[in-house]
């Protein structure tokens, strides 16, 4: 079959497309006809660091790289058909259409390849009508969103939000989700083309921060008092603005640092605010938590009230989808076909 490997760490150019041979599924494992494999940020980290390597921010910061000591394929998510099922697997069998998501639970053969081995506790059932590239979307970034919507946070119906970065893959699952919920979502985006998708999104008010400044356009819009929520994977360019821009008892969550880490914040600073950082893991560390929310997901897919937002590329051209990926040049979700 063919994958994606890398040799050495390095830009996308680093990106191989070969031959390695088939895999086959050992006990507890699944064997999976990969239809489409999503690309995230940390794809690009261990790209660049070394194998299991270097904390992502670190990395993207410009941290020396080592080689890894054998060649990698990237990946951590599969869409596609089962071809076999190892022992003990009940879960799914040759045939069904099936999504996974989690690199860890895919190491043997990683995501990047034409056929993927992964473990079925991290194996679901996809919706069948619904095309490839679009659940691999719901896969991460609306799994993430979910995770933060109603997990580290709870959007109630009357909340008012802030969601960052509201037009990349998890903003754009935000802003429809708040929506769902019965909120009034405010976005931020850093150019006019961006702002077309955050609005075509959910998004309520949608601020330029390229030309606007976000705390200042939520205090006006809010009278003063700031909103209930706001979910930030910037970091350390947004990180003060977006705390300073809650509501009395409102809740920050930090699940990324996209622009660096935060500086250092005083608890005294937060002064009946509250501020948590997480990630979507903390929230699917159940099998049954999993499922429920990607089960959920999918049921709003189905009844078109949750979109994706997918750009998608041949899997030989893996370092195209990199390369757009690491300098900001699309929106949504990209997704490698092989």
């Amino acid at each position: 079959m063919k994958a994606i490997r890398v040799h050495e760490p390095g830009g996308p150019e680093v990106l191989s497309y070969e031959d390695v041979p088939d895999p086959t599924p050992g006990p507890g494992e699944v064997l999976v006809r990969n239809q489409a494999a999503g690309i995230n940020f940390a794809d690009i980290g261990r790209r660049r660091s070394t194998y299991g390597g270097a904390d992502l921010r670190q990395v993207l910061a410009g941290a020396p790289a080592a080689a890894p000591k054998e060649p990698i394929t990237l990946g951590g998510e599969t869409v596609g058909t089962v071809i076999a099922v190892g022992e003990g697997v009940t879960e799914v069998k040759p045939g069904d259409y099936v999504g996974a998501q989690g690199s860890e639970f895919m190491a043997k053969t990683g995501g990047y390849a034409e056929q993927v081995v992964v473990s079925a506790e991290r194996i679901v059932k996809a919706p069948p009508e619904l095309k490839p590239e679009v659940v691999s979307a719901l896969l991460l970034q609306a799994l993430t969103a979910h995770a933060i919507a109603f997990g580290a946070y709870n959007i109630k119906p009357g909340d008012s939000v802030l969601v960052q970065a509201g037009a990349g893959g998890v903003g754009i699952m935000l802003s429809q989700m708040a929506k769902i919920a019965g909120a009034y979502v405010y976005a931020t985006v850093g150019s006019d083309e961006k702002a077309a998708i955050a609005k075509e999104a959910g998004a309520d008010e949608v601020i330029n921060y390229s030309n606007q400044d976000f705390e200042a356009y939520i205090k006006e819009a809010t009278k003063g008092r700031g909103v209930n929520a706001v979910f930030d994977a910037v970091g350390k360019t947004t990180f003060r603005q977006s705390v300073a821009s809650l509501a009395p008892l409102g809740m920050m969550v930090s699940y990324g640092a996209a622009s660096g880490p935060a500086d250092p914040l005083r608890v005294g600073d937060l002064a009946g605010k509250y501020l948590t950082s997480t990630r979507m893991s903390h929230h699917t560390s159940t099998r049954e938590l999993y499922v429920h929310r990607l089960s959920e997901i999918f049921g709003w897919a189905q009844q078109g009230k949750l979109r994706a937002w997918v750009k998608t590329y041949p899997l030989a051209n893996a370092s195209d989808a990199h390369r757009d990926l690491e300098q900001r040049a699309s929106t949504g979700k990209l997704v490698l076909i092989p």
